[in-house]
């Protein structure tokens, strides 16, 4: 480990070898963002839970997604995180914690403040408490059987509900499948057809997950506004129902938006924005400690009414969405004798403010709408001549009745305007300080010794969805070896590498071919153009295709080769003189030697796997690479060991490939089993990950083959790889046969 790295680890205290093998990856990428303090009280949590008794299982979940989830978050989440997982410990749930963990990130991606945070943890902890030692009479005994599905599905659910909606599904859940173990764990692995129903009902609405990105362009297209977007929870509002607003950590908006008055949820969002954008250009911050909070109302509608109308006049498009969705009062709804009406009256006068067409009679009404216009026209508005039109209003206006607790709310809320709170400062407030991050632990000529790891989803067949940042892999390059060695098992099939080139030199693309007879082309054809002069001359009608053209007759091809590095490959062939690993890098030396000759661009890597946590894929040969002794000494250090988990690698590799310009992409797999891991019985379950990945890699262009050396390939390799494979029942023949269906497959 690295020397820094060290210090961290006994700082951890643990004695997990699955956690050794991937710490220093992961304190790399923590160091790359944290503080000092953070720093600190990451390492804390971890060394908690690995005394939990559970296992590496919670503190590799916390290693691995903790960076993720402080990128989401700016708030620090941490200690509300572990609030609910001692809940947890201490209640018969202990093994819901490490999926609690698992899927953290993902789900902080979507709900990335910590109040939304807090709410689904706020949801989780209900279900805990209300299905937990509650089956058949049972108490304190019997953990929740949906809470860890449910954990499982979460960043599923969050893609398509808003937390109200979330927390509406899992009522219904518990209230119908609370005292039966297996329905309940049906309903919220979403294998029910009731769960599936309850979600489709609660779909509602545009979720601002959906429309993040849109939002932040439409904002940094119209206003050059580079503020963070941060979305609060409507699910928890029974005292009061949330309102926008913005502070110095971004522009706070609801989670999610119903269509209303005709006005679409995006539109609604838009209209959001662009009023709060308003505030931030026009509005100057008044002292607000000698007024009233009914004077602090009432310049809150002056100020929002000039605001509107100031965007209207600068995006004249934006009238058609405040009309609809600005409440219209009717005029003499509240009564003044029994309940307070200001709020109604400063409702109608915002109302008249914008709509030209307002039909109000009250004569102050009008008298008050003709000197706010009169002071937009003439150019002199600003906040504080806001304050004192509407300072003015009030005391012209006021009654006995405005005092009386009872308060006219009908049609007085005007939902797309933010609360104001930047609007008022304080003579009596106390300084704010700036909050700096500490600079990170690392010196300036201090290098991470690897990468970070790349989080990939695993396709999970029985629920028919995604375990999001399910599989932690590791990329590092190869380390080296001899590359003499290479070049003595070339030697070694010289008759075989002279059969090759014959074979080869047909394949070999040639650079150019010419066309002729074109009306436009990159230069002139003189034969032609002699001839077509010579029909001129002669008075008969010359041909115009003149000129000519070139086209490449070259192969348009990027290859990338991906060894299975797995521990059976140590095993030795049926004749017993050498094991599977060196037959496969004599194999793939000639295949190399083959690919070079031909010219096409070619990649090689490896991978192997040690739990979900743990995804090794090491790079032998990159793209810009020419097949030189280095790649060569990484091809020679080739070691076999761990298990085959397939999937995350075809993913990782399927990334690099996608990014080749090529006519084809061809990723070649070369492996001697199924799928497996350590950590999954399912001997079904990483085989239909792959399958999935092989989907996800057609769709992105890139053609996948798999060579097999497993004789008993054919009990399941179609069934994931479908016609695309090729089972060698001959290990020794491997070095010939895997040139020639390179060549057969390519030619």
């Amino acid at each position: 480990m690295h020397p820094q790295v060290q210090t961290y680890w006994y700082e951890l205290d643990c004695g997990f070898q699955q956690v050794a093998e991937v710490f220093e990856e992961c304190v790399f990428e923590a160091l790359s963002s944290f503080s000092r303090a953070q720093m600190k009280a990451y390492l804390d949590a971890a060394r908690v839970l690995g005394k939990l008794g559970r296992g590496p299982e919670p503190m590799l979940a916390l290693l691995e997604a903790w960076p993720g989830v402080v990128g989401s978050v700016k708030e620090d989440p941490l200690p509300a995180v572990m609030d609910f997982v001692r809940a947890m410990q201490k209640s018969p749930n202990g093994p819901a914690i490490a999926p609690f963990l698992q899927t953290l990130a993902a789900v902080a991606r979507r709900q990335p403040s910590l109040p939304q945070l807090q709410a689904y943890m706020d949801i989780a902890r209900e279900l805990m408490a209300r299905t937990t030692g509650s089956i058949h009479g049972f108490h304190q005994t019997i953990p929740s059987p949906g809470l860890p599905e449910f954990f499982a599905q979460a960043p599923r659910l969050l893609d398509l509900l808003s937390l109200q909606g979330l927390r509406n599904w899992v009522d219904y859940g518990i209230k119908n499948h609370g005292k039966h173990p297996e329905r309940q764990t049906e309903y919220f692995k979403l294998a029910s057809p009731d769960s599936r129903a309850v979600l489709q009902r609660e779909r509602h609405g545009t979720l601002f997950h959906d429309v993040e990105r849109k939002l932040d362009l439409t904002l940094r297209a119209l206003w050059d506004e580079h503020e963070m977007l941060v979305p609060y929870s409507t699910a928890f509002d029974e005292i009061r129902q949330p309102i926008p607003y913005y502070d110095k950590l971004g522009m706070r908006v609801p989670d999610v938006f119903d269509d209303a008055h005709g006005v679409s949820g995006l539109d609604r969002y838009r209209a959001v924005l662009a009023h709060m954008v308003g505030h931030r250009r026009w509005s100057t911050p008044q002292i607000a400690d000698n007024w009233s909070p009914f004077q602090r109302m009432a310049v809150e509608f002056f100020e929002d009414a000039r605001i509107d109308t100031l965007l209207m006049r600068e995006y004249p498009g934006l009238a058609r969405l405040f009309l609809a969705l600005h409440p219209k009062p009717i005029e003499g709804a509240c009564d003044p004798e029994t309940t307070s009406c200001l709020r109604h009256r400063l409702a109608m006068l915002s109302r008249a403010f914008l709509d030209p067409q307002h039909g109000y009679r009250d004569a102050v009404l009008n008298e008050t709408v003709a000197r706010f216009r009169a002071a937009l026209g003439g150019g002199v508005s600003d906040t504080a001549a806001m304050a004192e039109l509407a300072l003015s209003y009030v005391a012209k206006t006021r009654r006995q009745s405005d005092q009386l607790a009872k308060v006219f709310f009908d049609d007085t809320v005007v939902d797309y305007r933010d609360d104001n709170r930047q609007l008022w400062k304080f003579i009596e407030e106390g300084d704010e300080e700036e909050a700096f991050d500490e600079p990170r632990q690392l010196q300036k000529n201090e290098e991470p010794q690897g990468l970070p790891p790349r989080h990939y989803p695993e396709w999970d067949y029985q629920s028919q969805s995604y375990r999001p940042d399910w599989v932690s892999l590791y990329e590092s390059l190869h380390p080296a070896g001899n590359a003499a060695k290479i070049d003595r098992l070339l030697a070694k099939h010289g008759a075989l590498a002279k059969r090759l080139k014959r074979l080869l030199d047909l394949l070999k693309p040639q650079d150019k071919v010419r066309i002729r007879y074109q009306e436009e082309g990159s230069e002139l054809d003189l034969d032609v153009a002699l001839r077509s002069l010579i029909d001129f001359r002669c008075g008969t009608t010359p041909d115009p295709r003149i000129n000519m053209s070139h086209r490449t007759a070259g192969r348009d091809i990027a290859v990338l080769l991906l060894l299975d590095l797995s521990e059976s490959l140590n095993e030795k062939t049926p004749a017993g003189d050498q094991t599977i690993l060196e037959l496969s890098q004599e194999a793939v030396s000639l295949l190399a030697w083959a690919i070079e000759r031909l010219g096409d661009p070619f990649a090689i890597a490896g991978f192997h796997s040690d739990t979900r946590h743990q995804v090794r894929y090491l790079h032998i040969k990159g793209f810009s690479e020419p097949w030189n002794d280095d790649v060569k000494g990484r091809l020679a250090a080739m070691e076999a060991g761990w298990s085959t988990r397939m999937g995350a690698a075809l993913r990782h590799a399927g990334h690099y490939l996608g990014n080749r310009q090529a006519d084809k992409k061809l990723l070649l797999i070369l492996t001697d089993g199924r799928p497996s891991d350590v950590d999954v019985s399912d001997e079904r379950a990483l085989g239909e990950d792959v399958r999935q990945a092989v989907r996800e890699l057609g769709q992105k262009g890139v053609f996948p083959y798999c060579i097999s050396l497993d004789p008993r390939a054919d009990e399941y390799v179609a069934d994931v790889f479908g016609r695309s494979y090729t089972v060698i029942d001959n290990v020794a023949r491997l070095p010939e046969k895997l040139p020639e269906l390179f060549m057969a497959l390519t030619k």
